[in-house]
């Protein structure tokens, strides 16, 4: 089915990763009157199921009934599926989805890094290349139908603890379709999360926005990971500042070969990180807490993408070996 075919009502959502993320967006849309449905296993399951999804957020604190399951095909065909998961449990929440995806069905992907339908759709001599890093086999790729697909980039901080979200600082998501085109969905998918209390946007090139976002996590997160320092602290070192600007040097001329330039320099985003002030990065607080670390959607795509675009990373080298000979020591890669 076209894209432009599948204008609707989205009246039925599962969020698929009831973390920090995907917990804030299924109790906003929950709260502007969605039926959302979860996967979720574990101490979320229990919690969802016997008191709700709670959002703790600044005027807005309440709590929502959600349908909550383990199994994917007890919650049936959804109007749009949020995953909320972190890279490395893509392959596995891919191989569970089928029984939510129809054939209007929108997955929608809140996730850091670069994602598997990075190039779908994306026209120039890239188009529809597979990054090995995020889908090795493929096999994410042919789970999950390309004309299902819209990406979402998430500019927020949660945290959250089994069944309750607690929503710190930022609201903006950014939607678009894999090809750039404006469609009706989107439009309205736009439209409903506006009135869920998003300040909700859609781009003319989410790939764009992706790898903006990407430009400051890939650094930002290993190095945090590595030492276990906060942002602030990263950045107020001047030997580790140069390092991580030579990092996104390397990754802007990337972008640039595939069509999705910065036009900052890193001193310009290392000034907007600094406003954040100090706090953990997600990778950090998922070494603190034994899980499995997303390096290969945040690092190593771009060193593949090196490859592809001959553009020499020795420092995006230096980072992955490091960070990943870290996390593997500590069982987390």
């Amino acid at each position: 089915m076209s894209p432009d075919m599948t204008f609707k009502n989205f009246n039925k959502v599962c969020i698929y990763g009831v973390g920090a993320i995907g917990g804030w967006i299924g109790a906003r849309l929950a709260g502007a009157g969605c039926q959302v449905s979860t996967v979720a296993r574990g101490a979320t399951l229990d919690a969802l199921s016997q008191h709700g999804l709670r959002l703790r957020e600044a005027g807005r604190d309440g709590v929502w009934p959600v349908l909550a399951s383990a199994e994917p095909a007890q919650l049936g065909v959804q109007d749009l599926v949020v995953i909320a998961v972190k890279a490395p449990a893509l392959l596995a929440v891919a191989r569970c989805m089928s029984p939510l995806i129809g054939p209007g069905t929108v997955v929608l992907t809140a996730m850091n890094g670069v994602p598997w339908w990075f190039f779908q759709g994306f026209g120039g001599p890239f188009e529809n290349s597979r990054l090995s890093a995020v889908d090795a086999t493929g096999e994410i790729g042919a789970a999950i139908p390309a004309a299902c697909v819209v990406g979402c980039v998430v500019h927020a901080s949660c945290a959250s603890e089994p069944g309750c979200v607690r929503h710190h600082f930022g609201n903006k998501l950014i939607i678009g379709e894999p090809s750039g085109r404006q469609t009706e969905r989107v439009a309205q998918l736009a439209a409903l999360f506006q009135d869920a209390g998003f300040e909700a946007s859609v781009s003319e090139q989410i790939q764009k926005d992706i790898w903006y976002k990407l430009w400051g996590n890939m650094t930002m997160n290993p190095i945090s990971a590595l030492t276990g320092a906060t942002t602030d602290l990263i950045l107020g070192d001047e030997l580790v500042r140069g390092f991580v600007s030579r990092v996104m040097l390397e990754a802007r001329e990337i972008g640039a070969r595939i069509g999705i330039p910065i036009q900052q320099q890193p001193e310009d985003r290392h000034a907007v990180t600094l406003k954040l002030g100090a706090f953990k990065t997600s990778m950090l607080q998922d070494v603190e807490a034994g899980k499995a670390v997303e390096l290969d959607a945040l690092v190593t795509v771009v060193r593949e993408l090196g490859v592809l675009t001959e553009v020499a990373t020795p420092f995006t080298d230096a980072l992955l070996g490091l960070s990943r000979l870290q996390a593997r020591v500590r069982g987390l890669y």
